[in-house]
């Protein structure tokens, strides 16, 4: 407008100077002047903490990691030995055993029930550890859902 002066009548804030909120009045808009202040509700909190940080997800994903890692290094390792073997030990390989079955043949014919040892390992640990954590936090997290509609 027209009217209005050029610069306002109180000065432009400091940037360097850190902003402090004003003091906190003596007494609330409903009480009066003298009145001691009433009591303060207490702030209402969860029994335990919500499920997104929950130690038991920390828990579950270091079982199913050490559950990955050892079926994958029961299979992987074997392989990688049977490949090592035939790299750089062919005498090894090529030495006769029962029969006149050479041993890298045996060798190769073991790694199927090898891989079937390695998912029977990870169906076991999956089973013991893993399935239990799982469960126990499906249960939290239906409760928590059941107590969050309830609200």
């Amino acid at each position: 407008m027209a009217h209005d002066p050029p610069h306002p009548s109180y000065p432009p804030p400091d940037p360097t100077h850190p902003w402090q909120p004003p003091p906190p009045h003596s007494t609330r808009s409903w009480q009066l002047p003298g009145q001691p202040p009433g009591p303060v509700p207490p702030e209402r909190r969860p029994e335990r903490e919500p499920l997104g940080h929950h130690s038991d997800l920390r828990v579950l994903r270091s079982a199913y990691r050490w559950q990955r890692r050892t079926a994958t290094l029961t299979a992987l390792g074997y392989f990688t030995l049977f490949l090592v073997l035939s790299a750089y030990a062919p005498g090894v390989m090529t030495r006769t055993l029962a029969d006149g079955i050479p041993a890298g043949l045996l060798l190769a014919l073991v790694q199927l029930p090898v891989t079937w040892l390695a998912i029977a390992l990870y169906e076991h640990t999956a089973r013991r550890y893993v399935d239990p954590l799982a469960e126990r936090i499906r249960r939290h997290a239906e409760l928590d859902a059941r107590r969050g509609a309830a609200r």
